[in-house]
């Protein structure tokens, strides 16, 4: 059997990171959201 996830840091930023939430309207949306609610963490990443 293979291994089939590999975790690779530089896709996962690309992809959920705080750049690319900031790129899109809906992005902005839930940087918002999460400000709203008090996360100590904004992003997830």
């Amino acid at each position: 059997m293979a291994i089939v996830y590999k975790a690779r840091n530089k896709k996962r930023a690309q992809a959920h990171g705080f750049l690319a939430r900031k790129s899109t309207k809906s992005g902005k949306n839930v940087i918002a959201r999460r400000r709203h609610k008090g996360r100590k963490r904004v992003v997830i990443g």
